[in-house]
């Protein structure tokens, strides 16, 4: 159901009081309301408990104050019943139900920037992260990875950074296609500030999504819940280059908790930014990739796209049956010899060794005259 403007006033200032993915915040506004939840804090008188520790923020927090701040810079703020609501998220709620490692919920709204509508992402997507301090090589994975799953309809989703995500985005808008960026922080803090304007060419043809409200700035432990977003936003996962305590190992997790597909792509045995993807892989639930085909190839229902087998090159000799493959190892190179010679080495019969060298001269293998046979 459409949420109404109280509602939303009320999540608005709940991005403010409650820290993105607060686990507490998340369920309370779902099983509640918003509403509910901001005029309790208002009235006080709560006791120690984490209500008490929202209280400190939602005094000087007003819900007009920051819709001004967002609008700004061209965002606004969506929620769930939204046409423009990206319901994947919602997957994010069943993971509360997981334990006592409580580490983030579903989002009970997101700010928006871009002309991407969010309901494009109900459709094809996939994630591809990486190492921020990439090397060339993952770089270039990376971005013809994005470039091609654009190509082939999927919307790529990533977080926006230096190195395997900026080279993501890049990817895709170099396929004149969308791309999403998810921010650790505010919508109004494009952040790093040397993507910039890679961010604002991700805005003007796809979208930048915050949990966190205007003016927030970004924080390792919003970075790590914000993995979440980009996990449950896309279909799969795709580590490029990650280090053995890289945070795209924790998208990779978040995607693995939703039953989302993982996947990796192999470097360097001797890479350090490599390792973190080798030891993902070594789990049987991820699947090794190296190109779209076999991106697409996971995240199409079974038995479509199937990615096409890989071999090497091949030659006229892999024609050949085993009597005529066996008679051309005993043709020399150079230096011709005879027919009687050639059977010889060979361990064939002569009638038979006449009748091949003949075949075989005729699909351009051999080449023989008055002096012998060689190859050709």
């Amino acid at each position: 159901m459409p949420i109404d403007t109280a509602e939303r006033d009320a999540r608005i200032i709940m991005s403010r009081v409650a820290e993105p993915g607060d686990v507490d915040a998340c369920r309370l506004v779902h099983e509640h309301s918003a509403t509910a939840l901001v005029d309790r804090l208002r009235r006080g008188r709560l006791g120690v408990s984490k209500l008490a520790d929202w209280v400190e923020r939602i005094g000087s927090t007003n819900a007009g104050a920051l819709r001004d701040q967002a609008a700004a810079v061209g965002a606004r703020y969506v929620c769930p019943g939204d046409d423009d609501w990206p319901q994947q998220l919602d997957d994010l709620a069943r993971l509360d139900l997981c334990g006592a490692d409580r580490r983030g919920g579903a989002p009970f709204g997101l700010w928006a920037r871009g002309s991407l509508p969010g309901a494009a992402l109900r459709g094809r997507s996939v994630a591809i992260v990486g190492s921020r301090s990439a090397t060339a090589y993952g770089e270039h994975v990376a971005g013809d990875l994005a470039m091609e799953c654009a190509e082939r309809g999927y919307v790529v989703v990533s977080g926006g950074a230096y190195g395997i995500d900026a080279a993501a985005h890049r990817g895709s808008l170099a396929a004149n296609k969308a791309t999403v960026a998810v921010l650790a922080g505010g919508i109004d803090r494009l952040y790093p500030a040397g993507n910039t304007g890679l961010l604002h060419q991700i805005i003007a043809g796809g979208l930048v999504l915050a949990e966190a409200a205007p003016g927030c700035a970004p924080s390792k432990s919003r970075f790590l819940v914000r993995n979440r977003l980009i996990a449950a936003l896309s279909e799969g996962t795709v580590v490029v280059e990650a280090a053995l305590r890289s945070g795209s190992l924790n998208t990779a997790r978040w995607a693995r908790d939703l039953n989302r597909w993982v996947m990796g792509v192999p470097g360097p045995v001797t890479s350090r930014l490599s390792a973190g993807v080798h030891e993902l892989l070594r789990q049987p639930e991820v699947s090794l990739v190296t190109d779209a085909g076999e991106v697409v190839e996971q995240l199409a229902p079974v038995g479509e796209a199937l990615a096409p087998a890989k071999s090497g090159p091949t030659s006229s000799w892999d024609a050949l049956d085993a009597r005529s493959q066996r008679l051309l190892d005993a043709v020399p190179v150079s230096r011709p010899a005879s027919l009687t010679s050639i059977a010889r080495v060979a361990g064939l019969q002569c009638d038979d060794v006449a009748g091949r060298l003949q075949s075989l001269c005729a699909d351009g293998l051999v080449m023989g005259d008055e002096t012998g046979w060689r190859l050709a």
